[in-house]
């Protein structure tokens, strides 16, 4: 049986993993940066870490005889006052983290930086392809006219848009664009675009990765507080980009979204 360990940052998405890894006979062993977070793994095999110690990490990994991790959650980019300042940590800081480098650059850094270590990144995406949004149309509300002519707008922004470290949301209506997301996230570029939007149709939310996104450690993500969003700030609906986004309480999303006539569909971009 392999043996996993998930790193595990803030928000659901290392439990909602690591379950689904659990159910295909995988041994999981989540490792815990928010001592916060630890109710999400109740009845599951967790180990606090609450400080950013990289020598800790590797003594609970080799303690535990793991080899193969999993990053996921989101994980601040810590400052020097945030580490514990042991030698694998101080390393670490001074040739990844304190960089000015963006997020998908230094997530790649820290895989680089682990794997150099020994340590084995598990494509669980492979295994856990329930957790992504694959179908075509995931509610009984199909998107209208207008919003697909804004999907081809957004198909064509995206050819440009992809290869920039930044964002991987944008908001087009009226097939222009009101927004595209930067360091604020997807909620508040929801909030932001509200204030440019004209009459007509009603905007619709594009979320796609970037390219060479790594497919391991940096996934698009949306959750049912993002699905409130478009319906509080009179939205059409959103397009997730077809096997790359990660969509959390599926049935929850899509039934809320049905229930407020909203749709939520995937669309391929090769």
């Amino acid at each position: 049986m392999t043996k996993i360990g998930i790193i595990a940052g803030d928000g659901k998405l290392p439990l909602y993993i690591g379950k689904s890894l659990l159910s295909k006979n995988y041994d999981v062993t989540f490792l815990s940066l928010n001592s916060k977070n630890n109710k999400f793994f109740k009845n599951h095999h967790v180990v606090d870490l609450d400080i950013l110690s990289v020598k800790k990490i590797f003594k609970v990994l080799d303690s535990n005889n793991i080899k193969h991790i999993i990053f996921a959650g989101s994980i601040k980019r810590p400052g020097i006052k945030d580490l514990g300042f042991d030698l694998q940590t101080l390393l670490l800081a001074k040739s990844l983290l304190l960089e000015k480098k963006g997020d998908n650059n230094l997530l790649m850094s820290l895989k680089k930086y682990f794997e150099t270590k020994g340590y084995i990144f598990f494509n669980w995406t492979k295994y856990c392809k329930e957790l992504f949004s694959f179908e075509i149309n995931l509610t009984k509300i199909k998107p209208s006219k207008s919003a697909i002519l804004n999907l081809k707008k957004a198909k064509s922004i995206y050819q440009i848009y992809k290869k920039l470290d930044v964002g991987q949301a944008m908001i087009i209506q009226n097939q222009l664009v009101l927004g595209l997301e930067a360091i604020e996230g997807t909620d508040e570029l929801l909030k932001r675009c509200k204030e440019y939007k004209r009459k007509d149709d009603n905007g619709v939310l594009f979320k796609f990765s970037k390219q060479n996104q790594s497919n391991l450690i940096d996934i698009p993500l949306i959750g049912l507080d993002t699905i409130k969003n478009l319906k509080k700030y009179n939205y059409e609906g959103v397009f997730l980009q077809k096997n790359k986004c990660l969509i959390l309480d599926k049935k929850k999303i899509i039934d809320y979204a049905s229930q407020n006539n909203l749709f939520i569909s995937s669309v391929d971009l090769n």
